[in-house]
């Protein structure tokens, strides 16, 4: 992973040939910072049609609004679920495996941390090991 970048004072000389400082980040920083945030954008992965996020950052989750979103919860529990919409959703606390139909015995493991998208229509099971608590967003 990509160390956090440090703004160096830069010495400039002005047009009367005066030195000053300046702390403002070189186009070559501001590049490096962006392919880090498009990294951390990239870390996300997709398996059985479930797009995973793992423990984004919270610039992401305040660019989604996700601590706007309403919340839902359930206890440890198994049970069939359909999405009639896409589902954005970020979980608190939890720990769940999630079958999607017609892909047997794959799953996807999903925990406290993790920024998640369901895709409209997905059918699946949910087997909640642990107590879930989780932000969600319908589209």
């Amino acid at each position: 992973m990509a160390s956090p970048m440090v703004a160096t004072p830069v010495q400039l000389r002005t047009s009367t040939g005066r030195l000053s400082f300046s702390s403002s980040p070189s186009a070559a920083a501001r590049r490096r910072l962006a392919a880090v945030r498009a990294s951390a954008e990239a870390m996300a992965t997709e398996k059985l049609g479930i797009r995973v996020e793992r423990n984004p950052p919270e610039s992401r989750l305040s660019e989604l609004g996700v601590r706007q979103w309403p919340k839902w919860g359930c206890e440890k529990s198994k049970f069939p679920w359909t999405y009639s919409a896409k589902e954005t959703c970020y979980l608190l606390q939890g720990k769940v495996k999630v079958y999607p139909e017609g892909h047997g015995e794959e799953f996807v493991e999903i925990a406290a941390g993790d920024l998640v998208v369901f895709p409209k229509g997905m059918s699946c099971t949910w087997d909640v090991a642990e107590a879930v608590d989780k932000h969600y967003n319908f589209e």
